[in-house]
C-alpha cells in the first residue's frame, strides 16, 4: 500500500478551537468587536510575562510596528542574522533602514555574538535576534553588547512559542518582541501575530501606527499615514483556545523531536536542533544538518523525500543570497549550513509510525 502523504507542518485543531470561533462568530460584533482580541492580548502577555501586547494581522506587521516604534530612520543600520525568513527584515527595506547581515552560530543557528560586534558601526541602532526553528542564542551576552553600544534589541520569536532562556519565555527579551501565529506555527490563528513590550511608549507608538494613525478622541481624524495591521475577533478566539492548550502543543512538539532523535541516532554525521544549557527548545521545526561526507544538496534531498510521499523543506537560504536582496555578506557558516540542511515533517498530525517511515526513507536516500 502506498504511503499516505506526510506534510511538513500542520496545526492541532480541536473542538475547543471550533467552539471558541463559533462563539466569536455569534457574539463578537458591535460593542463586542474587540472582546476576543482584548482577551487574547491580555492572556498572551501574561503567558510571556510582558506588560503590553498588541495582536496584529501577521508577524511581519508586528515586526514593522516594532521597527517603527523604535524610531528607526532612513540610513540607520540594524544587525540581523543572515539566516531567517525574509519577513524578519522586509520592513527595514520599506523604511529605508539597512539590514547588516551577521553570521550564525554553527550549533544554535542563531546570530553569532562575535560577528555582531564586528558588524557594529556608527550607524548601528539595533540588533535583531531570531529564535530560529525554536532555538535561542545567549541572550545575556547579547544584552551586554546592546548595553555597551547603546543599541535596541528586537526579538523575533515567531518560531519559538514556549521556548525558554534561563526559565524566561521566548518573547520576553529586549525592547520589543514579536510572534507569528501562521498556520504552520505551533500556536496558530490561521494568520496573525503579536507585538509585546514592557515599554509603554513603544506600545503606544505601535498602537498608533497599526490602525491608520487615528486620533483617539476624534472619529475619522487621522494624524498621520499609518497601516491596517489589526487582528480579527475570529482569529483571536482561535488563538485563545490554542493558548489554553499551549503546554499540550509544546509538549507534543518535544515528543515529535524525541522520536526523530531516537530514530536517527544510528546515522553518524547528523546534527539535529540543539538545546544548550539554560535553554528549553520547543522544536518548531525538526531540522537536520548533514555532515559534508554525505555530499548532499538540500534541494535534491527535498526532491528525494517527495518520491517517498514525504514533504520536507529546505533550510532557509542566506538572506543576502536571495534575488530580492542580492548583497555580498561575509557569513561563511550561514552559506555552509544552508546548503546541507533540511526540515523534516513535524506537523501535529504526524505519528510515531510516520516518523519511523521518514527515518527509514532517509536511510534509503543516503544508501546506508
Amino acid at each position: 500500500m502506498k504511503q499516505k502523504f506526510i506534510p511538513v507542518t500542520g496545526p492541532s485543531i480541536t473542538e475547543k478551537e471550533v467552539e471558541y470561533v463559533a462563539m466569536a462568530t455569534r457574539d463578537g460584533w458591535n460593542q463586542n468587536y474587540k472582546k476576543y482580541i482584548d482577551l487574547f492580548e491580555k492572556k498572551f502577555s501574561k503567558y510571556v510575562q510582558r506588560k503590553y501586547a498588541l495582536a496584529t494581522s501577521s508577524c511581519t506587521a508586528a515586526l514593522h510596528l516594532a521597527f517603527l516604534s523604535l524610531d528607526l530612520k532612513k540610513g540607520d543600520e540594524v544587525i540581523v542574522p543572515n539566516i531567517t525568513w525574509i519577513a524578519s527584515v522586509e520592513p527595514l527595506y520599506w523604511m529605508g533602514v539597512k539590514p547588516v547581515f551577521a553570521d550564525i552560530d554553527e550549533k544554535t543557528w542563531c546570530i553569532n555574538l562575535k560577528d555582531i560586534v564586528r558588524k557594529i558601526t556608527k550607524k548601528t541602532k539595533a540588533i535583531l535576534i531570531v529564535d530560529l526553528y525554536g532555538s535561542m542564542p545567549d541572550i545575556d551576552k547579547i544584552l551586554e553588547i546592546a548595553k555597551k553600544y547603546n543599541l535596541k534589541i528586537i526579538e523575533d520569536a515567531a518560531e519559538a512559542i514556549g521556548c525558554e532562556y534561563k526559565n524566561k519565555k521566548a518573547g520576553s527579551f529586549g525592547d520589543v518582541s514579536c510572534f507569528s501565529f501562521h498556520g504552520s506555527k505551533t500556536l496558530t490563528t490561521g494568520e496573525g501575530g503579536m507585538l509585546l513590550t514592557d515599554n509603554v511608549a513603544i506600545f503606544e507608538k505601535a498602537k498608533y501606527y497599526y490602525d491608520h494613525c487615528k486620533d483617539s478622541k476624534k472619529i475619522f481624524w487621522n494624524l498621520g499615514v499609518g497601516y491596517k495591521y489589526k487582528m480579527s475577533n475570529l482569529q483571536a478566539a482561535c488563538g485563545l483556545a490554542q493558548l489554553e492548550r499551549v503546554k499540550t502543543l509544546t509538549t507534543k512538539k518535544r515528543q515529535i523531536f524525541g522520536w526523530y532523535k531516537k530514530g536517527l541516532s544510528k546515522i553518524n554525521g547528523l546534527q539535529l536542533n540543539v538545546e544548550p544549557k539554560n535553554t528549553k527548545n520547543t522544536y518548531w521545526m525538526v531540522t537536520v544538518v548533514f555532515n559534508k561526507k554525505y555530499n548532499v544538496n538540500k534541494e535534491e534531498l527535498v526532491e528525494a523525500f517527495a518520491k517517498f510521499n514525504i514533504q520536507a523543506r529546505p533550510f532557509f537560504y542566506p538572506l543576502s543570497s536571495l534575488p530580492a536582496i542580492n548583497e555580498n555578506a561575509n557569513t561563511p557558516v550561514s552559506f555552509d549550513i544552508s546548503e546541507r540542511a533540511i526540515n523534516l515533517p513535524c506537523g501535529f498530525n504526524i505519528t510515531k509510525e510516520n516518523v519511523d517511515y521518514v527515518c527509514k526513507s532517509l536511510l534509503k536516500i543516503l544508501k546506508i
